[in-house]
């Protein structure tokens, strides 16, 4: 059961969308990253004695503008803003370190703390202007004195020029010295250290553009092997990659692609089959892949077909035609795993996410939304029914709101505390403890 801990509504314009939401490796951090390029971090309430129900809470901690706004002259192309992905670094100090990206360009942001400030210079007085040096008769030693704690978030590397196309996704490798950003052609690693060269390992682009089939959709290292990744491609396949047999990935190691079932063929086919999101479950045995109805966990060791198939909303195969004349069919949904790899989490539509237990193999359908998400009131299941008659709690798949939809969530690493993002509102829900 999941109980509603808070509802944060960041602004209210479209730039305030929010475009990926990502805890840090502990859980302590959540970041979300909006349209308008803004970064927002929440930081977990310390547990108190005489508020206990207080811990799970998240509130503001930094709020910074990642990216602006670009024009490119050379191609005449405007430069969203957007924040496309936010992955955290694993925690070396006290300060935290993030990176987050646009369309063409990643940064690497430093969040730190600071609560004393210097005082007693001798070249310069209290207002920092410089004194002059004939009026300095006696030498001061500086001081650290105490201050209103601030937070600030500064940008310590710019990974630019990599990329000729829209970045998709970026993955931290296990090294923690690199890490990878994908493009609809081509993958690139970088050092976390070095701004102006980067490496191709993967380039699918064609040498003539009009023989192009299909794209790299999501990316993502081993959460261990330093040398493998994984890619997915809009044709529904999956390609693992070991970066020890040839500088350049272009020949697969592994290729997980689920044949597919002819009496199901039909206009929408290859469409719906492609994937959205790849991740590597926490063990790094599995894969998960979500494409447009389903989510399949795949076993590294099983090429031929998916170990798991779950159906997310298989009540829309009947109306992919109109979610085709919406561009709905082209919405791309995230998928994670929880701490320990047992439940898979979707989104769908009508602000509805989808939890699926490996173990039970029972799964249910919560929805986030202003009137059933007060603080500390228990999600109810939902329904949706197809045709015939409907129950009192049933919605009809009729009735469904395709424009609230929730493509990013994500989940805490080590607890049952799960954020969700719909549209410009972020919800965090956890466990019901009792």
């Amino acid at each position: 059961k999941f109980s509603a801990v808070e509802s944060n509504s960041i602004l209210d314009s479209g730039a305030d969308i929010i475009s990926t939401v990502e805890f840090n490796s502990t859980g302590e951090l959540l970041a979300t990253g909006d349209k308008g390029g803004r970064v927002v971090v929440f930081q977990r309430e310390q547990e108190s004695k005489n508020q206990p129900h207080r811990r799970g809470e998240y509130n503001v901690y930094s709020t910074f503008q990642s990216h602006e706004p670009e024009f490119d002259y050379l191609k005449s192309l405007e430069i969203e803003e957007k924040i496309n992905k936010i992955r955290w670094l694993p925690q070396q100090n006290a300060a935290y370190f993030l990176l987050s990206t646009n369309d063409k360009t990643v940064k690497l942001w430093k969040i730190s703390e600071r609560d004393k400030r210097p005082e007693g210079y001798n070249l310069k007085d209290e207002d920092g202007r410089i004194r002059d040096p004939s009026t300095i008769t006696s030498l001061r030693v500086p001081v650290l004195r105490p201050m209103d704690l601030m937070v600030e978030a500064t940008p310590r590397r710019v990974f630019s020029n990599g990329h000729t196309y829209h970045i998709n996704s970026i993955s931290v490798n296990s090294d923690y010295e690199t890490y990878m950003s994908t493009d609809d052609l081509r993958i690139n690693l970088w050092h976390l250290e070095i701004t102006n060269r980067s490496f191709n390992i993967v380039d699918i682009k064609p040498a003539n553009m009009e023989e192009l089939t299909e794209v790299i959709t999501a990316a993502e290292f081993h959460p261990h092997q330093c040398n493998t990744f994984v890619y997915s491609s809009s044709k529904g396949s999956i390609r693992l990659c070991d970066m020890r047999a040839a500088a350049l990935c272009d020949n697969h190691s592994k290729f997980f692609e689920e044949p597919e079932d002819p009496s199901n063929r039909s206009f929408f086919s290859e469409i719906i089959s492609s994937i959205s999101d790849v991740k590597f479950s926490h063990s790094g045995r599995y894969l998960m892949t979500r494409d447009y109805l389903t989510v399949k966990v795949w076993d590294l060791n099983m090429e031929s077909k998916p170990l798991e198939t779950y159906q997310v909303h298989d009540y829309l195969r009947s109306k992919l035609c109109s979610l085709y004349e919406n561009d709905c069919i082209f919405d791309k949904f995230e998928c994670v795993w929880n701490g320990s790899d047992s439940v898979i989490m979707t989104g769908s539509y009508n602000n509805f996410f989808r939890m699926f237990d490996r173990n039970t193999k029972r799964d249910v359908t919560l929805e986030a939304s202003r009137e059933n998400s007060k603080p500390r009131a228990i999600l109810k299941p939902r329904k949706v029914c197809v045709g015939g008659k409907r129950r009192k709690d049933e919605i009809s798949v009729d009735s469904l709101d395709f424009s609230k939809k929730i493509l990013h969530t994500t989940w805490h690493p080590s607890e049952n505390i799960i954020a969700v993002a719909a549209t410009n509102n972020l919800y965090i829900f956890q466990d019901k403890v009792n």
